[in-house]
């Protein structure tokens, strides 16, 4: 009988892909963008925003790209930002 952490990362391994594949999309994309222009403008919420928002999207490309909850993820990190520029912040 395998032991819980095994059970959850088969489980999640049907959702979010091989995590070796997941890593090499996200860490390429995030490279990508800590090397753009307006990197050093973005606030500290800006900046983890878009890091969450590039994590799900390795899980869409790596994973299952119907598993609606990736894509609820991603608008609701771009949500928070948003709010918080409507708020000033």
């Amino acid at each position: 009988m395998a032991d819980a952490t095994t059970e959850l990362l088969a489980e999640r391994g049907k959702t979010h892909g091989l995590f070796s594949e997941h890593a090499l999309i996200t860490q390429t994309l995030k490279a990508a963008m800590h090397d753009a222009v307006n990197w050093d403008r973005c606030t500290l919420s800006q900046r983890e925003s878009l890091e969450m928002i590039v994590h799900k999207i390795g899980r869409i490309l790596a994973g299952d790209p119907n598993h609606k909850d990736h894509w609820d993820d991603i608008a609701g990190y771009a949500r928070l930002v948003a709010d918080q520029i409507a708020e000033g912040h």
